[in-house]
């Protein structure tokens, strides 16, 4: 035998408010949304019709503010009533396959059980404008009971809604709440919303979506843009990019943002589903390259999710991503080769997102790469300006190590590009693509270090005593020490850590701070790698201050200043201490601050 579910209507009102809806005002979308069907199956009957909606807020007395939604749609006969708004998950919206069809907003059936959020009854007054049948009232009430009877009143086709404020939702229910929410969800109806409070009665939207406005010229649409994108996102920005996508039928518009956005950052994209708003927040709508751009969406045929405040992520979505980021891409390349200081203006503030896109697009590396700026010795320089400077393009694809090595190759004559950020490395080693006559070479530390100068048997002799106690000072942190000649002459020591060592290190730090668990963890990555690697501090046989250490024979002296010069080289390196390292300045500071006092001490 065959039973049916049974349905707690309370149960789907503290859904839809605590975990589906995620603000109560959402109930005025969906009264929204009924309007504007209803006028779109209307004016399926009567082409002439007005199609208007009109929101009132009713306060009576000392009783509680009541709210009235008006549309002159297609209406509702009494069996529609008992089909469609009494049946939790029916919509005329649908096919027998449950399909949304026609140019209809609703999809899920549930939309007005919306209002029992702010609304212990709804009460429905509809009269169909298919002719033949009276007005009727449609009374439910938050228990899950509802009644329906004709009215003998001469009504007009249509639907009005009536909603008395529940104990604690007076917030929603003044004029300005409920015309600031009509005016956020329906912005972009083609359907006049009239919100009414008092003596005091305005249309809260606008006249359809600005980008589909015909302007005099270019010009005057840019500016026309931007000022909606001001409006709408309350900034300013530096340019207004057409989007459109044949894939879910989108259209909008992309707000070049005037300063550097972060590549994690939320979006905060503004999408509407056939004109009404779905979300002010999403993040999924454009490709992860275009970081710098905010847009403005419609999308007639994208799925939205039960809550209806973003889309399915399916092939459909995933289509219009990648057609909305070819027109983005599409526009660059004209602004590149057509407006070229509007696109240094661009790429002053988005390069890092103009780097994402050359890394993972052909055409735009070959069309783009050529103005990419880089961090140089030589102060900031384009991809060009290197080509055209140097036959070998030497980079460094790690930060802290560029600074290990930037002032010693700068003192060598040598143009080193830190290339220790996201998509450059990848970017620099594909330049002889587009410039066949210039190479370029990832440099490591000890690349650097084979151009110092080896010291001479003498010197070697001169530097043993150092040397010896650098190494055991340098011992418990594996660390060798060794003697070159290199400038500049004022550097006294240089700290070099090759990958592995680097990643080693990287894997030591983390582990001071991580929890038992994870230690272990990072103790497995570290020991899974074979033998522990060592660094190397290069002392500066050319600095006046290593060669008067080299003179003195008192290995304790030594020690102290040699772990002096090791902290300050990691210090130099930008590389982070630990606590261990953290004790050995502190130690190696008392140290020598003792000695120099015993020195002192007058003689007994």
């Amino acid at each position: 035998m065959d039973h049916r579910f049974q349905v707690n209507l309370r149960g789907i009102i503290d859904l839809l408010s605590n975990h589906l809806y995620s603000r109560p005002e959402v109930f005025v979308r969906e009264l929204l949304q009924n309007a504007v069907d209803a006028i779109t199956a209307r004016r399926a009957l009567d082409p002439g019709c007005p199609g208007e909606i009109h929101l009132t807020v009713v306060t009576r007395g000392g009783g509680p503010p009541m709210l009235e939604a008006r549309d002159d749609g297609v209406g509702l006969t009494e069996a529609e009533l008992h089909s469609l708004l009494a049946t939790i998950g029916q919509s005329s919206k649908r096919d027998d396959q449950g399909r949304r069809t026609g140019d209809f907003l609703g999809q899920f059936g549930i939309g007005l059980l919306s209002c029992f959020v702010v609304s212990d009854e709804i009460v429905v007054v509809t009269r169909s404008a298919r002719g033949g049948s009276p007005a009727v009232e449609w009374r439910a009430k938050v228990d899950g009971t509802y009644s329906v009877r004709s009215l003998d009143a001469d009504v007009a086709p249509g639907t009005q809604v009536y909603l008395t404020c529940r104990p604690g939702r007076e917030d929603y229910f003044t004029a300005e709440a409920v015309a600031d929410a009509a005016s956020r969800y329906g912005a972009l109806l083609p359907h006049p919303i009239r919100v009414t409070g008092g003596k005091a009665s305005r249309v809260v939207n606008r006249d359809g979506a600005p980008w589909r406005v015909e302007h005099a010229d270019e010009t005057e649409r840019a500016r026309a843009l931007l000022r909606f994108g001001a409006e709408t996102f309350d900034e300013r920005f530096l340019d207004a990019i057409p989007l459109r996508s044949r894939a879910g039928s989108v259209d909008g518009v992309a707000f070049v943002l005037a300063h550097p956005a972060n590549l994690n950052a939320r979006r905060g994209h503004r999408v509407y589903l056939r004109n009404m708003l779905l979300s002010e927040a999403a993040d999924d709508l454009l490709p992860d390259w275009a970081f710098f751009a905010r847009a403005v969406v419609n999308a007639d045929d994208l799925r939205p999710t039960a809550s209806r405040e973003g889309f399915y992520e399916d092939d459909s979505l995933r289509a219009a991503r990648a057609e909305l980021g070819d027109c983005l891409r599409d526009a660059l390349v004209d602004m590149a080769r057509r407006h070229g200081d509007r696109f240094r203006r661009f790429l002053e503030i988005h390069h890092l997102a103009i780097k994402a896109l050359a890394a993972q697009d052909d055409e735009c590396f070959r069309l783009f790469v050529d103005w990419l700026p880089f961090e140089t010795t030589r102060g900031r320089l384009t991809a060009r300006e290197l080509c055209e400077a140097e036959p070998v393009i030497r980079y460094v694809d790690d930060v802290s190590t560029y600074h290990q090595l930037a002032k010693v190759a700068t003192s060598q004559g040598i143009t080193l590009v830190n290339a220790g950020y996201v998509y450059e490395p990848e970017l620099l080693a594909r330049l002889p693509e587009v410039r066949p006559d210039v190479a370029t070479r990832r440099v490591e530390p000890e690349d650097v270090a084979r151009e110092f100068d080896e010291l001479d048997l003498a010197e070697q002799e001169g530097f043993h005593a150092l040397l010896d106690a650098a190494t055991e000072a340098l011992r418990p942190f594996r660390c060798r020490p060794e003697a070159r000649k290199f400038r500049p002459a004022d550097m006294p020591a240089l700290y070099q850590a090759g990958t592995d060592a680097r990643f080693i290190r990287s894997l030591e730090q983390s582990r001071e701070t991580a929890d038992p668990l994870f230690q272990g963890v990072l103790e497995s990555l570290a020991t899974g790698r074979g033998p522990t690697p060592h660094t190397t501090l290069l002392l500066n046989a050319s600095n006046p201050m290593i060669r008067r250490l080299a003179t003195i024979r008192d290995r304790q002296a030594l020690a102290r200043a040699v772990e002096v010069l090791y902290v300050q080289g990691l210090m130099l390196a930008h590389q982070p201490l630990s606590s261990g390292e953290l004790g050995l300045l502190s130690r190696g500071l008392a140290g020598l601050l003792d000695l120099l006092a015993e020195r002192q001490e007058p003689p007994s």
